[in-house]
């Protein structure tokens, strides 16, 4: 099989004759098939949008079609085997169900070591049902939100699989997901992404395909630590309908997520090696979808073969801090993503059709650990504390988002129609001088000009900035060795995001992989002869 590349159709290309199409413009006579493997929008010219694409083609004399057709290559073919375990062998234990703790686990599933995965949130559903009634009623369940439970953080956001990684594992990822009931177009988009909708029912379907494998998940299970004996993990411990629980394991892969702070704290009183990390904070940036999409798409924003335009921007400023978009949701909603008392966080979700009234994207401001002001491990964590709570105070301290305009933090007017903000429960207004650090909101009044410059429309005095963006990504790293263990307890594996080792859904789930694949090594896993 060949793989032809940069391929220009229009919009309105039949992609149903996608076989008669290759065989006449390669003059190819014999093809048993073409199959689609990428598919992404070129519209760097706003009167000529178009699709760029690449097909894999099963046809006679390959070796000639090589040399005959430019930009051809031979597939690579890749199989991601998994090593069985003994029969009988000790469970491992996971903690955490997020994107690193569900391939995680169905890796350890798949190879039979039957893994026990401790969750502190809830089923996806029960989940849902949580999350849903913190937007109607401001009431916030700590243990249950859009940071935990069934899914990780992800489950509530666009479900977007771009990654800057490369990794043969992303392949197989993708497949699973599709399997798990993922629409197949993440297989060749250049941009793919699930939806928050479809998300939910690829995790349901994970957890099961693990259970029927011997694993088991135990949902609202509360982490409460580990014991060691000689320098190696001996026990794990759980809180259950108030009673503590104990499993015996010398493996624990730990997947807790970026928002699991009381675990750092607990892995910090435990003399367990951390240290500090870079992340961003910053503010939630809302446009009317309509917009953005006549911005990128001019002309052809409306035709229907092209889907809600996204967007990512990078400015370095004067002030040297970079401002930068990250996570951005097209036709999606700001979510209310707290998930500590009296203290305020807000994140971004699309759902499939990404058809909702608005776009928006996280707009942040790199922090260092200069900024910190303090040398110890989790100096990053209370800093986000920090800003999380002027947030909540700002907002009106019942987990209203603090809201305002761009023009309310610039200074400019306009006679254009309001972007009507999604956030729930309620918002309230208070420009980011108020929770924010003055260098951050420095960079945002220097950069969204800048932005406004590469995208029309982006610095519209009407788009809505809510507050506050703080969990880009973990704020600590768990030190861990080449084997892929804690240098301080060995059997302890730091693992995804919330270890400081990966930033989204595909890098965290490569990674739940190679620690599973580490988990099966030290338990003697052979691959089948």
């Amino acid at each position: 099989m060949i793989r032809i590349n940069n391929i220009r159709v229009p919009l309105d290309f039949d992609f149903d004759n996608l076989k008669n199409f290759i065989s006449k413009k390669f003059a190819v006579n014999k093809i048993n098939s073409v199959k689609l493997s990428k598919k992404s929008v070129d519209a760097r010219k706003k009167s000529d949008v178009h699709f760029i694409i690449s097909v894999d083609v099963s046809a006679e004399n390959e070796n000639k079609l090589l040399k005959k057709i430019k930009n051809s290559a031979p597939v690579e073919k890749y199989e991601y085997k998994i090593k069985y375990v003994p029969i009988n062998c000790e469970k491992p234990v996971i903690v955490g169900f997020g994107p690193a703790g569900m391939f995680a686990g169905l890796v350890l599933a798949l190879s039979g070591a039957r893994p026990v995965i401790l969750e502190r949130g809830s089923d996806v559903d029960s989940r849902t049902e949580a999350v849903e009634n913190f937007r109607k009623t401001g009431v916030l369940d700590t243990e249950n939100n859009v940071q935990f439970g069934e899914g990780g953080a992800g489950t509530f956001s666009d479900g977007k699989l771009t990654t800057g990684i490369r990794d043969k594992r992303i392949q197989w990822i993708f497949r699973k997901f599709v399997e798990f009931g993922a629409p197949d177009e993440i297989l060749y988009l250049a941009k793919p992404h699930i939806g928050t909708d479809k998300l939910r029912k690829a995790v349901k379907n994970l957890r099961e395909k693990i259970i029927s494998l011997g694993g088991q998940i135990v949902f609202n299970a509360k982490f409460c630590g580990f014991d060691t004996d000689n320098g190696c993990i001996s026990s794990v411990s759980y809180r259950k309908n108030n009673e503590i629980h104990n499993i015996n394991t010398h493996n624990l892969i730990l997947a807790t997520g970026h928002s699991a702070r009381d675990v750092f704290e607990m892995l910090y009183d435990k003399n367990i090696s951390l240290c500090q990390k870079n992340f961003a904070v910053g503010v939630r940036i809302e446009h009317k979808r309509k917009d953005i999409n006549k911005a990128m798409y001019g002309a052809f924003a409306d035709n229907p073969a092209l889907k809600a335009a996204d967007y990512k921007l990078a400015v370095h400023l004067p002030n040297g801090r970079t401002l930068y978009t990250f996570c951005m949701c097209p036709g999606g909603e700001v979510m209310a993503a707290s998930s500590e008392n009296n203290r305020l966080a807000v994140n971004g979700m699309s759902c499939f059709a990404r058809d909702a009234e608005n776009s928006n994207s996280a707009l942040l401001v790199n922090i260092d650990t200069s900024d910190f002001g303090s040398s110890h491990p989790l100096a990053g964590m209370y800093f986000q504390r920090e800003i999380e709570e002027k947030a909540f105070t700002a907002g009106g301290g019942n987990y209203s988002a603090p809201v305002c305009t761009v023009g309310d933090l610039l200074g400019t007017e306009s006679k254009n129609m309001p972007v009507i903000p999604s956030y729930k429960p309620s918002c309230s207004f208070a420009l980011p001088d108020e929770y924010l650090p003055d260098f951050v909101c420095e960079s945002l009044k220097l950069g969204i000009p800048e932005m406004g410059r590469k995208i029309s429309g982006f610095d519209n005095p009407c788009a809505v900035l809510t507050g506050v963006e703080s969990r880009s990504s973990s704020p600590v790293r768990i030190s861990r060795n080449e084997n892929l263990q804690s240098v301080s307890v060995k059997g302890l594996f730091p693992c995804g995001e919330g270890a400081g080792y990966a930033g989204g859904i595909v890098s965290a789930a490569v990674d739940g992989m190679k620690c599973a694949e580490a988990v099966i090594d030290l338990q003697g896993g052979q691959y089948e002869n």
